[in-house]
């Protein structure tokens, strides 16, 4: 997706359209603290009304189908691309039969960090979540969740197009593969080593639960003589290839792609198609042993396509306005690598990274007469000197900021889902924010920040 219409400078929807977006991240966040009975039973029903009324407004008051089918499309490659990686996620069964130290969780979140640019944010993190929250077993806490996000479901995802959609939208736009890890490597090392040395010092402070009980003492028990780890599902990776090489389907790439012409648009879901069979068939083949170990159902994907459903045609006007304000020629001006960096970040914490990171690489362009519709101007733009602070800050921060919040990323829902389900008491919706993304997310961006400033 190209997202034109958030390039344009026309006079932005009028401020009560914002309404049925804030409302919906107000309910998102109040609703499971507040009134958590009605709002587990119509939360679907919340954020779906919602959704299609912005979408009947956008279709048939403004007749702007063009903005309400591109963002419908956006949003169907976007949860068909989350439900085949949770399913492939769900039949790979790992159990680390070690106990869980301050040491081991530093590592296997390392190890998370790297695969996230491999294969995506999204892939690691459900590849690793049930291991992750197996290993520390009867000492797992919020905090564990709360920096298994930061790390694996966001700040990995910094060294390649493959690890977080935005980068993958500049890619397709003409930023060269290897140009985040050559531009971007830096700020993934100082995030992620801030955040594994803030979580090991967090983390020592359980290293040692309280005596175990006998029965705890019986299953600690009865590891002894296993294997390090127990593995099942390596075959899956094949129908995990599928998918991800499915992602470079892109029809305005690819000629030869069958497409719908809809709206002023050429619809193709070639790619989500197989996507979609690809998961059927990794669901079809997987061992029961690794689908009851991981209590695998598909109850947390439908919560994140219900929620999203509303999140992304609610946030259509949000996202005119703040590309409005951002192409006033006044602030395009101030649009330094620091103040992009901050813009991009805050502003994709809490609607979609991608058409943000699209947005204000497009103005950016447009601020040095380049075309953002033309891959040479875009190649020219990320080997420049005199530009290339700006890509590494729009970069940064649309991937960065998306741990910031419960809805800055895809995986940052599902994440959480996974984890009350298998009984961690996550915070809310506020409480993630302010007892763990504030005091110890925001410093480390704010670090990074100076070195966008002052380093590069």
């Amino acid at each position: 997706m190209t997202y034109p219409f958030l390039l344009s400078a026309a006079a932005p929807p009028a401020w009560p359209l914002l309404l049925p977006f804030f409302g919906l991240l107000a309910l998102i966040a109040t609703g499971p603290l507040l009134f958590p009975h009605f709002w587990e039973r119509w939360y679907a029903h919340v954020a779906v009304g919602l959704g299609l009324l912005m979408l009947g407004y956008y279709g048939l008051v403004r007749h702007d189908w063009h903005t309400a089918v591109e963002t419908l499309a956006e949003y169907i490659s976007f949860v068909v691309l989350l439900t085949a990686l949770f399913v492939v996620g769900g039949t790979l069964y790992l159990n680390i039969n070690v106990p869980g130290t301050p040491g081991r969780n530093v590592l296997l979140l390392a190890v998370g960090a790297l695969l996230a640019s491999v294969v995506g944010t999204t892939g690691a993190s459900l590849m690793l979540i049930r291991p992750f929250i197996r290993l520390n077993d009867q000492r797992i806490r919020p905090y564990h969740i709360v920096f298994f996000i930061f790390v694996v479901s966001n700040a990995g995802g910094l060294l390649t197009p493959l690890g977080d959609p935005p980068l993958f939208i500049g890619y397709l736009r003409g930023v060269p593969f290897f140009w985040t890890t050559q531009h971007l490597l830096i700020p993934w090392l100082l995030a992620n080593g801030l955040l594994l040395l803030l979580f090991w010092l967090l983390d020592r402070r359980t290293a040692f639960p309280a005596p175990l009980s006998r029965s705890e003492q019986r299953r600690a028990h009865s590891k002894k003589g296993l294997p390090l780890y127990d593995f099942n599902g390596r075959y899956n990776f094949l129908w995990l290839l599928l998918v991800l090489g499915a992602v470079f389907l892109n029809p305005s790439q690819i000629s030869w792609l069958p497409t719908l012409p809809i709206a002023g648009l050429n619809i193709s879901f070639v790619r989500e198609t197989i996507q979609l069979l690809a998961a059927w068939g990794c669901y079809r083949t997987a061992h029961p042993k690794a689908l009851a170990a991981n209590h695998f159902t598909l109850g947390p994907m439908r919560e994140v396509g219900f929620l999203f459903f509303g999140i992304f045609l609610t946030m259509m006007p949000a996202l005119q306005t703040a590309a409005h304000v951002a192409a006033n020629p006044a602030v395009a001006s101030r649009l330094t690598p620091a103040a992009l960096y901050w813009l991009t970040g805050v502003l994709s914490a809490f609607l979609d990274n991608a058409p943000t990171y699209a947005s204000f690489l497009g103005l950016s362009l447009a601020g040095h007469q380049l075309d953002f519709a033309q891959a040479s101007a875009v190649q020219h733009f990320a080997a420049d000197a005199a530009t290339q602070p700006l890509l590494r800050a729009i970069s940064s921060g649309a991937v960065l900021f998306g741990a910031l919040t419960y809805i800055g990323n895809g995986p940052n829902f599902l994440v959480r889902a996974i984890a009350e389900k298998e009984g961690v008491p996550m915070p809310s919706f506020f409480g993630y924010i302010g007892r763990y993304a504030l005091p110890y997310l925001l410093p480390v961006l704010g670090i990074i920040s100076g070195w966008l400033l002052w380093g590069s």
